[in-house]
C-alpha cells in the first residue's frame, strides 16, 4: 500500500514508522527541513520538504498512485485542503485528517466533510479522542488504561502489581485455578521498562503493569484479583480549561450526572469561555500550581485530579501537588515520551498520551479488512486488535492448540454473540466470532496471513 503522510511532528512520524515497518511505500511531507532530515534518518520511507496542501508537492509525492493521504500537520486547515487536493486532482481513495478546532466539528456543520463539500473520509480529533479516554480511565479506578471492545463486552485493563495484589508471585498457569469461574487473560507485562507477552510460567512482580482481557461482567472481581477495589471517583477536579479540559467536562455532564468537576483555568478569558460552555461544572480562574486555588477547589475531598494542560512539566508538578495536598489520584497529560516511565515512581496513578491516543485512532481506520478496533499500547510495543474471524480465515475451526500462533501474538478473548470466551487451548474460533487479539510490533503480517486466505484480514 502506497500512503502519504503530512506532518513529521510525533504523531506523523509513529504513524510513519508504524507503516514503514509492515512494508508499506510510505512518503512524508513536511515543510520543517530539520524533522524530514530526522525521519530520513530514522525511517525506511521517502521524505520531502514542502507545503502538504500544495498539488505540485503531492502530485511530486506520488499521489496519483496513492492508495491513502494521512494529514496530521499541526494547522487544520493544511490537513483539509490537503485531502480536498488529493481527492479533486489525484483521487486518492482514502484521506484522513486531524482537525482539532471544535468549530470545525460541530454537529450543526455535519455536512462541512461530506463528498459534495470537502470529501475527508476520516475526521480525527485528538481533543475528544483524549477526553473519552479519560473519561474510560474514571470509570475503573485503579487502572491505568483501560479499552472497552466488541460494543463493552470485553475490557483490556492496565493494572500496576503493588506489594498488596494478591496474584504476586503466582504462574499465570494457576490463575485459572485460582479463580475458575473468573473470564481473565493477561497478555502483557512492562516490567522495568521492559515489555512482553508472558507465558504460563511467568509470574507477576511487584512493580510490574499488567494488561490483561477480562469479560466486562467479571471487570469487579478482576480488579479485586490484581487487589484493586478503588472506589469510582464522583469529585474530580481538572486542571486545565483548553481544549481537552473542555471535551472533557462535556463528556461528564453528558454521560455521568453523578460526578462533580472543577475546572482551574489560568487564563481569565478562558475560563470565563469554559463557564459559558458547561452548565454543571465550576470554573476556578487560577493556577493549579497555587495551593490556595486548590483549597478552594476543595482537593482534599476529591477523588481523582485530571491534570491536562500543554505544559507536561506543569501537569506532572500540579498532579503531585494535588495529590500532597489531599486528592487521592492522578491523571496526567504527557506528550513527551520519554517522560512516561519516569512519572509512576513519583506518585502520578495514569498518564494519558496525546499522540498515542491519536494514532490508534488512525490505525483503526489504516488497517485493512474487518476490523472493528485497534490501540496502540506503549509507544508502539504492541497492538490491540478486535477483528471479524473470517470463513477463509486458516484459524478458524481448529484448537488453539493447533493453530501455532506466532511468538509475540495472543489471543486474548473470543466473541460470539452474547457470550465471552476467555480462550483456552482446545477453544475453537468460529466463522464471525468478534477476535480479540494482541500483536508486538511487526507481528501483524504474520497475523494477517494467519486469519486470511483469500480475502485481506486487516
Amino acid at each position: 500500500m502506497k500512503v502519504i503522510v503530512c506532518g513529521a511532528g510525533q504523531v506523523g512520524s509513529n504513524i510513519a514508522r508504524y507503516l514503514a515497518s509492515e512494508g508499506n511505500n510510505v512518503t512524508v511531507i513536511d515543510h520543517s527541513p530539520e524533522l524530514i532530515q530526522r525521519i530520513s534518518d530514522t525511517l525506511d520511507v521517502q521524505a520531502m520538504v514542502g507545503h502538504a496542501s500544495h498539488p505540485d508537492v503531492l502530485e511530486a509525492a506520488g499521489a496519483g498512485e496513492t492508495d491513502m493521504i494521512i494529514a496530521v500537520t499541526q494547522i487544520d486547515e493544511i490537513n483539509m485542503v490537503a485531502c480536498e487536493v488529493a481527492h479533486a486532482l489525484f483521487k486518492v481513495p482514502t484521506k484522513i485528517a486531524r482537525v482539532r478546532n471544535q468549530s470545525y466539528l460541530k454537529p450543526i456543520w455535519a455536512d462541512l466533510f461530506s463528498r459534495d463539500h470537502m470529501p475527508i473520509d476520516v475526521i480525527i480529533s485528538p481533543e475528544i479522542a483524549v477526553a473519552r479516554a479519560i473519561a474510560r480511565r474514571l470509570q475503573v479506578p485503579g487502572a491505568f488504561d483501560m479499552i472497552p471492545l466488541a460494543d463493552g463486552k470485553v475490557r483490556v485493563v492496565g493494572v500496576l502489581c503493588t506489594e498488596s495484589c494478591p496474584v504476586l508471585h503466582t504462574p499465570l498457569r494457576q490463575l485459572t485455578g485460582l479463580f475458575p469461574d473468573l473470564g481473565l487473560e493477561v497478555v502483557a507485562i512492562i516490567r522495568n521498562d521492559r515489555s512482553f507477552i508472558p507465558g504460563g510460567d511467568d509470574q507477576m512482580l511487584p512493580g510490574d503493569e499488567v494488561y490483561f482481557v477480562c469479560d466486562n461482567r467479571h471487570l469487579g472481581r478482576a480488579m479485586a484479583a490484581f487487589g484493586h477495589e478503588e472506589v469510582e471517583a464522583r469529585r474530580i477536579i481538572i486542571l486545565g480549561g483548553g481544549n481537552i479540559g473542555l471535551c472533557l467536562a462535556e463528556e461528564l455532564e453528558a454521560k455521568y450526572p453523578h460526578v462533580t468537576a472543577r475546572i482551574i483555568e489560568m487564563n481569565r478569558t478562558r475560563a470565563q469561555y469554559v463557564a459559558q460552555r458547561l452548565s454543571r461544572t465550576m470554573v476556578l480562574h487560577g493556577d493549579g500550581l497555587d495551593p490556595e486555588i486548590l483549597e478552594e477547589a476543595n482537593v482534599r475531598a476529591t477523588e481523582t485530579v485530571v491534570a491536562v494542560t500543554n505544559d507536561d512539566e506543569g501537569n506532572i508538578l500540579s498532579s503531585l501537588l494535588a495529590k500532597r495536598h489531599g486528592a487521592k489520584r492522578a491523571i496526567t497529560l504527557i506528550n513527551k515520551a520519554s517522560y512516561t516511565s519516569l512519572v509512576s515512581p513519583l506518585g502520578i496513578d495514569a498518564v494519558v498520551s496525546p499522540r498515542a491516543i491519536t494514532v490508534s485512532n488512525i490505525l483503526q481506520h489504516v488497517r485493512r479488512g474487518r476490523i472493528r478496533a485497534v490501540h496502540s499500547l506503549r509507544d508502539g510495543f504492541a497492538e490491540v486488535i478486535e477483528a471479524e474471524a473470517l470463513e477463509t480465515s486458516a484459524v478458524v475451526n481448529t484448537p488453539l492448540r493447533e493453530v501455532n500462533l506466532p511468538s509475540g501474538v495472543i489471543v486474548g478473548a473470543i466473541v460470539r454473540g452474547d457470550e465471552v470466551i476467555i480462550p483456552r487451548p482446545a477453544t475453537v474460533i468460529r466463522p464471525k466470532d468478534r477476535v480479540i487479539i494482541l500483536a508486538t510490533a511487526g507481528q501483524v503480517k504474520k497475523v494477517e496471513k494467519m486469519f486470511a486466505v483469500r480475502l485481506e484480514f486487516f
